[in-house]
């Protein structure tokens, strides 16, 4: 008895917390409205997103008419912090996520999200082999509401890699310490792990020149990124309408959150750059001509 009122307690704690956040976001909004300000950055807020990106998205889908309110989204975790939860809760869209670990599906399946609302949580480790095939046999195929790439890895490869949907709007992530100028990756790796592959943390993604080119390629047009340095958003090139298309260098911030860690494993808190020092002899591929090379190169 006493755990279970706990446990609606901490609920209940929870709940007034993501509307003090509501408030608070509304409240910027207005007043940047006040001020005249229209860039879209301008409209971030944060109910179940890592940053800004739940308001971005909300300003972005009423702006753009979506008859398939679907969204699909991998490297999700537990998906308590993720770019298509308030979706699913707030506008009562469906979709699927996908993450590798089976702890973390279990989890949400045992969420009361998953009852309430047409979610599919499927178990995979993505690789760009096989990333087109998990989400047609998931049974989602054509036009779609979003896409959400975020899988601290080879994200640039597995967007490429998906051609079986043709989503409105796609979010995808970006490495700011690999700058705002150079079309660079880290080279595609199947067992591509994150924690692995170095100590730091911060050898991971693609820049955001990269996601541009990527974008050109596969129709899509960039339009915004969030303040925190990590997320940006592209719109379908038919759907541009009154868009302003942004370059990637306007787009670009440098990520304030301190992630690098040493080589026992703790975070060292360091300044941006001698972050990227840490990682400027790693190999890397300019994506625009498939050719090795490194940051300290650059």
């Amino acid at each position: 008895m006493i755990k279970k009122l706990l446990k609606r307690y901490y609920d209940l704690v929870d709940i007034f917390k993501k509307i003090d956040n509501i408030q608070q976001a509304l409240g910027r909004i207005e007043a940047r409205q006040l001020k005249n300000e229209q860039e879209i950055a301008n409209t971030e807020f944060r109910v179940y997103s890592q940053w800004g990106e739940d308001g971005i998205i909300q300003h972005l889908i009423n702006k753009i008419e979506i008859p398939n309110k679907i969204f699909v989204e991998f490297g999700v975790e537990n998906y308590t912090e993720s770019n298509t939860r308030f979706l699913l809760q707030n506008d009562n869209w469906s979709g699927l996520v996908i993450d590798g670990s089976e702890k973390n599906i279990e989890y949400i399946k045992n969420d009361p999200i998953y009852w309430r609302y047409n979610l599919k949580a499927y178990e995979a480790f993505i690789t760009k082999e096989n990333i087109d095939n998990l989400i047609k046999q998931n049974g989602i195929t054509g036009d779609i509401g979003l896409l959400s790439v975020d899988i601290d890895g080879n994200d640039f490869w597995v967007w490429r890699a998906i051609e079986c949907i043709s989503p409105r709007i796609v979010v995808c992530e970006y490495n700011s310490h690999f700058g705002d100028t150079h079309t660079i990756s880290v080279p595609y790796d199947e067992s591509f792990v994150r924690s692995e592959k170095h100590y730091s943390y911060i050898y991971y993604g693609a820049s955001i020149a990269a996601l541009e080119f990527l974008g050109k390629e596969k129709g899509y047009t960039l339009v915004a990124s969030n303040e925190a340095g990590n997320n940006i958003f592209f719109i379908r090139d038919d759907l541009m309408g009154n868009f302003k298309a942004v370059t990637a260098k306007e787009a670009y911030h440098s990520a304030q959150f301190r992630e690098a860690r040493n080589q026992e494993g703790a975070l060292t808190f360091d300044s941006f750059h001698e972050n990227c020092k840490i990682i400027s002899q790693e190999q890397m591929v300019d994506v625009s001509n498939n050719k090795l090379i490194t940051l300290g190169d650059l």
